[in-house]
């Protein structure tokens, strides 16, 4: 169900194949730079003998906005807002990183009988040299 989601929501793909210069850099074409929004770093991954390159997430201030506005909904003010908003913002980045920790287990679950289709969707013959 995972991969039929994911398969879903799949509109548009391209390959593209980039150079890896002798200090081991790539350059991203500047299509993909753009589209993406990229600025000077990207996360990387390594998996299933892949590299997967995502650009990185500005923090969200909202979810911030959110905390304080809840702390005040509950009648937090002052020095008390500020040591308690300090107090539950230090625990938000431990629980998102919990739950990545639990979709990478989903996905690894789900990839374990993944088929790469790459060559049927660029139809790339099997004799044809990479």
């Amino acid at each position: 169900m995972l991969v039929s989601k994911i398969n879903a929501e799949v509109t548009h793909m391209e390959k593209r194949r980039i150079n890896i210069s002798s200090k081991r850099q790539i350059t991203i074409p500047a299509k993909y730079f753009e589209a993406l929004g990229l600025d000077k770093e990207l996360d990387c991954i390594y998996s299933n003998n892949m590299l997967i390159l995502t650009p990185v997430k500005k923090e969200d201030p909202a979810f911030a906005e959110e905390i304080l506005a809840d702390l005040i909904q509950q009648g937090y003010s002052g020095k008390k807002l500020l040591d308690e908003f300090k107090n539950i913002n230090c625990k938000v980045r431990p629980a998102v990183e919990k739950l990545i920790e639990e979709a990478d287990s989903i996905a690894k679950i789900a990839s374990t009988n993944y088929v790469d289709s790459t060559d049927d969707i660029f139809d790339v013959d099997e004799t044809d040299s990479l």
